[in-house]
């Protein structure tokens, strides 16, 4: 077997102290990572890992292993990359960590654009809430869109900046009709997405000046695709980066509301554990950035479907106010 490919596997079970949490990271069955360590034993002839029924531990072995091979695995690396720099095109794979919804709509297209012209590069995506350790999940980077990261140590690049709006399903508005001002969010039923807006807590800007609501509502969510849905059926305020909803907003079946207040935008950026990334990695990398400048329609104005027909984005309850929330 290849010993690089085996070190790495012990690398990888090392880290994360767990076979299973291992083979998810590398893409591999559990028995295939327990097969590649025991070889990987065989082979240099001494024990690297205890393993109980609740644990996995170094042995001494193990441990000197574990400091010195990440250092070989990216001093060949390196090797590989200039030998393959100066004779062919580069090839590999990338992985990539992604949020679920982005990664399926928006880093998908762009793969398939960037593997036109690099044939010989594949791309892996998992799905990454911002929650998995980039090193240990085996991730060339991931992207991570939130208001700013939570590690101000980590290394990122920014690709591009997320608008947000607020939405609601036409249903909804002709019952409860539509707020004007953030304070209005309080007579009203909000979805929230724990993973933006753990605290409950909404952002809004309007000419310079900076507005904060706490908002309540039937439902929470760290799933935006779900926030999505509950707002699509008619069951509140959402808020929601315009690469979400602009399909939506343009079709008419959700409309924006409270436009005359903008929220906080959120940022898009690429998370990586080094700086000196993989060439195949650093060229997707550009590629995903430069395609989502040009490509993303969404980053752009976003019609307001309602205007554009005549119709009221501000419809009122009978009585003339705002309806209570149900």
């Amino acid at each position: 077997m290849d010993r690089l490919r085996l070190i790495r596997t012990f690398v990888a079970v090392a880290n994360a102290r767990s076979f299973t949490a291992a083979a998810e990271g590398l893409s591999l069955s559990r028995a295939a990572v327990t097969k590649q360590v025991a070889a990987l034993e065989d082979m240099l002839r001494v024990q690297l890992l205890s393993r109980t029924t609740h644990s996995v531990n170094l042995t001494d072995a193990g441990a000197v292993l574990l400091e010195e091979g990440p250092r070989l695995l990216d001093d060949f690396e390196a090797l590989e990359l200039r030998m393959r720099s100066a004779t062919a095109r580069p090839a590999g794979t990338v992985r990539i960590g992604t949020p679920p919804s982005f990664g399926a709509y928006h880093v998908v297209p762009a793969i398939r654009a960037f593997g036109a012209v690099h044939p010989d590069i594949q791309v892996a995506l998992t799905n990454d809430d911002g929650s998995l350790d980039i090193v240990r999940s085996g991730f060339d980077f991931s992207i991570r869109i939130a208001h700013s990261l939570r590690d101000a140590s980590s290394i990122s690049r920014l690709l591009m900046r997320a608008p947000q709006v607020l939405v609601a399903a036409p249903a909804y508005l002709e019952c409860h009709g539509a707020p004007q001002a953030p304070g209005d969010l309080a007579g009203h039923r909000c979805l929230v997405h724990t993973g933006k807006s753990p605290t409950g807590i909404w952002r809004f800007q309007r000419d310079g000046d900076a507005f904060q609501v706490h908002v309540t509502g039937p439902f929470w969510s760290n799933f935006g695709e779900a926030i999505r849905s509950a707002a699509l059926m008619g069951e509140g305020i959402s808020m929601h980066p315009t690469y979400m909803v602009d399909d939506d907003i343009r079709a008419g079946r959700l409309r924006q509301v409270m436009t005359d207040f903008t929220p906080t935008e959120l940022e898009i950026r690429a998370v990586y554990p080094r700086r000196d990334l993989p060439l195949r990695a650093t060229l997707f990398l550009d590629h995903l950035r430069d395609w989502l400048r040009t490509e993303a329609r969404w980053a752009r104005s976003v019609p307001q479907a309602g205007r554009s027909h005549g119709i009221d984005l501000h419809p009122r309850p009978p009585n003339g106010g705002v309806a209570a929330a149900r």
